[in-house]
């Protein structure tokens, strides 16, 4: 048995940010991370000379600790001006749509004005956000565009889900930049986000390296069992750590289950929580012939995937030279789709639609992510708060995206660990 100390559960950036903070206040921790390496969600992996991330990550973090934080790690850092865009009926269309209607045609570009003209005025409280888009983008620009893309990433239909995540993530465009959109292609750029920063060299998980360098993290250390009255983490592997204060990142199911003694109103609480899951699709292509933009999203119903990036836009150092990559994010549950229908519904229609080609594919790896986004269902809030309340209660604390049970960024993850020494007695 290890002796008694500070145990964190979870390697990834929330996990590595209360170990780094800590740290700076002379208190050591140890990690349990159930991978043989850091930086959970936010971490990379590599595949014939290729470099990928774990889902689609790029840094546009205001808070200037932050910043500084990752120029430790990663001295060298690109600058993108972000140029999303957008599939929709197999047309590219600028990123936000609602703004940037120009190359629809001239009957939907009428529709859809007409609907935004038209829309009802907020009098009562919004219900859901099916509820939220009608109102504020009209009935045919919200079942067409945002309605489809709802079931493709949250998993979900609009009308489940609540609207306290939206914030300043879905643009509201005036009357009079709908109708310009419509008329030219050449409109401002509205992405919420004005510059997006990424590591030169070791992909995302390339900021973590200052967190990471000194942290003691025991790779391959599966909780299995926590009893909180005694203090004890029993791993899977079967080690038994001690401690006097415990900091989670798992997510809060997973933490639940596994304390045996947690009462009914609880678990039953954990149950209602939900998220997102999901494949990526890592490929990597014998040629530079890609699509310019950074991501996109796909509106169309039949591409299974919601997303799609490149790492080698992102930085030249994720692919080998005269090479490019792509990856596909499709979110579902875990054998949702055979392997060959996801191929050939994302790698095959992209092929089929002359967006890349067979050709240039030099290999396509799928991979599952049982844990990808909160979802903001009409639970969530008083859910969370009983699981969470309890959980301080027995004396654990929990961090990050879905420690938090939260939609948060990798810069508020890492601000949620870091925020852990502040609570020191």
């Amino acid at each position: 048995m290890n002796q008694r100390s500070v145990v964190i559960i979870g390697a990834g950036i929330a996990g590595l940010g209360a170990s780094y903070a800590l740290r700076k206040s002379g208190v050591p921790s140890v990690i349990l991370e159930k991978d043989c390496d850091y930086g959970g969600l936010c971490g990379s992996f590599e595949i014939e000379g290729f470099r990928f991330d774990r889902f689609v990550h790029l840094s546009h973090t205001q808070d200037e600790n932050v910043k500084s934080l990752f120029r430790l790690s990663s001295p060298e850092i690109i600058t993108h001006i972000p140029n999303p865009y957008n599939i929709y009926k197999r047309m590219w269309i600028k990123h936000p749509a609602q703004n940037n209607l120009f190359p629809l045609a001239a009957e939907e570009k009428e529709l859809v004005i007409n609907d935004f003209l038209s829309r009802p005025k907020f009098q009562n409280e919004v219900q859901n956000y099916e509820q939220w888009l009608r109102l504020q983008y009209g009935n045919y620009f919200a079942e067409h565009f945002p309605m489809v893309y709802t079931r493709k990433y949250w998993m979900k239909e609009a009308r489940d889900l609540r609207t306290e995540w939206v914030g300043k993530r879905l643009y509201q465009p005036s009357v009079d930049e709908v109708i310009m959109g419509s008329k030219s292609a050449q409109t401002p750029m509205t992405y919420y986000a004005k510059e997006m920063r990424y590591p030169k060299t070791g992909g995302y998980r390339g900021f973590l390296k200052e967190f990471a360098k000194d942290a003691d993290i025991r790779y391959l250390m599966e909780i299995g069992k926590i009893d909180a009255v005694r203090k004890l983490v029993y791993t899977k592997s079967g080690d038994t750590f001690a401690y006097d204060r415990l900091i989670s990142s798992m997510p809060l199911p997973e933490l639940v289950k596994c304390l045996h003694d947690a009462p009914e109103r609880v678990v039953m609480a954990s149950d209602q929580l939900e998220c997102t899951s999901g494949y990526h699709i890592s490929v990597g292509l014998k040629t530079k012939n890609i699509p310019p933009y950074l991501w996109w999203y796909i509106y169309d119903e039949d591409i299974l995937s919601a997303r799609v990036y490149s790492p080698s836009l992102k930085s030249s150092d994720n692919a080998p030279e005269g090479c490019s990559s792509l990856q596909i994010e499709i979110y579902c549950k875990k054998d949702a789709y055979t392997e060959s229908e996801l191929l050939q519904g994302t790698v095959g229609e992209f092929i089929e639609s002359g967006i890349i080609r067979q050709e240039d594919v030099l290999f396509s790896k799928v991979d599952f992510e049982p844990y990808a986004n909160v979802i903001f269902s009409k639970p969530i809030y008083q859910a969370r708060k009983i699981v969470r309340d309890y959980l301080l209660s027995v004396g654990i604390e929990t961090i990050g995206r879905f420690g938090e049970w939260d939609y948060l960024w990798s810069d508020q993850s890492l601000i949620s660990g870091m925020n852990v020494a502040h609570r020191l007695e």
